[in-house]
């Protein structure tokens, strides 16, 4: 049987656009050296350490950690566009379970440029052209930037198989500034009305500017431990991974039926299934969740796929307030991609020092009451999901 997964200590650095950020080295140092500050630990009690990264050359890693200690041990360098953070959060979480070690680091950092995510290279394949031949056959020829093609497509794809209204993917980027505005790690922290982000440029299918993820720069750390170790150093065992789960694409995200399928939905639907069965729980336990919202409406296809609300109805599901405190489910209590930034190799552990923060009591303004159980959710087209289930054991033997 594999071994419970202790979250020991996170940590994450205030997140800045490419103009105003420091260098990768720098910003990784200070999310390792506080994520170890927190569990109570020095570095030379790591035993493995996955850094996680997509703009930066080979061993980007190593060097972001040899700042932290030069102690011989394995350094993994993890590239899943924007799930890649998550996937070293599960590489470390499977270090734990299976016995291979007793504390394991979980590093993701970035240091982005400005403007929309593109490819670097231009002599070889992209590998996000088949899913772009999956939008263009079934939405026509766009000029627009990738992400756009893809997560608008998805949108405007959504909306004519269900009627959702404009004004129900601009209420999700409403909420996330009015969640962020408590959080100091986020970017964006001023209030939005729906008309301001309605009158904001029209980017694709229903997406206004503002309500697009900006790149951003960042570095977040998470130290995972068993319990023998964590009660062998005095490490509180409060928070612990119960479920996770790592999936990527089948046939039908390309056979262009549903665009949602195509960025993502049919990976979370399998994922975020598996976690449920291996925790022996459904999406109605979930008190809160941090989803991946690069754009409004991928949000709003994660509320489905997730399990969260039924097919179809999530337009109601928004309407309704059942997204946020006093609803069914308060989702990025932190303001999400959409209002602290998506440094790609550092948002999934971001989610991760938010999820153990709400279950440790300890978010201040915007803390969940009563929360227990918390889901994290992380994406990269090309594609990557990793869902991951976080519970709260106080008082569990």
């Amino acid at each position: 049987m594999p071994r419970t997964a202790i979250v020991a200590g996170v940590a994450m650095t205030p997140f800045a656009t490419p103009r105003r950020s420091r260098d990768y080295r720098s910003l990784a140092r200070d999310a390792v050296g506080d994520a170890l500050a927190d569990g109570g630990l020095d570095y030379d009690r790591i035993e493995q350490a996955y850094a996680g990264y997509v703009y930066g050359d080979s061993t980007s890693g190593q060097a972001a950690l040899y700042a932290s200690g030069l102690t011989g041990i394995p350094i993994v360098n993890v590239n899943n566009n924007c799930a890649t953070g998550s996937t070293a959060l599960f590489l470390a979480r499977q270090a734990v379970a299976g016995g291979t070690a007793e504390c394991v680091l979980a590093l993701g950092f970035e240091q982005m440029g400005q403007g929309a995510l593109a490819s670097v290279y231009d002599d070889r394949p992209d590998p996000l052209d088949p899913f772009l031949d999956t939008v263009e056959k079934r939405l026509g020829p766009s000029d627009s930037p990738m992400a756009l093609r893809l997560f608008g497509g998805a949108g405007l794809d959504y909306q004519r198989r269900y009627g959702a209204e404009d004004r129900t993917f601009a209420l999700i980027a409403e909420k996330a500034r009015r969640h962020a505005a408590k959080n100091p790690f986020a970017v964006f922290r001023d209030p939005l009305s729906v008309e301001d982000i309605l009158a904001s440029p029209p980017m694709y299918g229903p997406l206004t500017r503002l309500q697009c993820c900006p790149p951003t720069c960042g570095a977040a750390a998470a130290v995972l431990c068993s319990k023998e170790f964590a009660k062998k150093h005095g490490i509180a065992d409060d928070v612990a991974i119960a479920g996770q789960a790592m999936t990527t694409d089948r046939p039908d995200s390309f056979d262009g039926d549903d665009l949602a399928i195509t960025v993502g939905a049919g990976m979370s639907r399998a994922a975020a299934r598996n976690v449920y069965a291996e925790a022996g729980i459904g999406p109605t336990d979930i008190d809160l969740v941090e989803l991946h919202d690069c754009f409004t409406a991928n949000e709003l296809l994660s509320y489905e796929s997730l399990g969260l609300t039924e097919k179809g109805t999530a337009e109601r599901f928004i309407r309704d307030g059942d997204n946020s405190y006093g609803g069914t489910v308060v989702t990025n209590p932190s303001g999400g991609l959409l209002s602290k930034g998506h440094p790609l190799g550092a948002t999934g552990l971001a989610q991760c020092f938010e999820l153990v923060t709400q279950l440790r009591g300890a978010a201040g303004e915007r803390q969940v009451d009563g929360a227990r159980l918390a889901l994290q959710h992380n994406i990269g087209l090309g594609g990557a999901c990793v869902v991951t289930l976080y519970e709260n054991r106080a008082g569990r033997a």
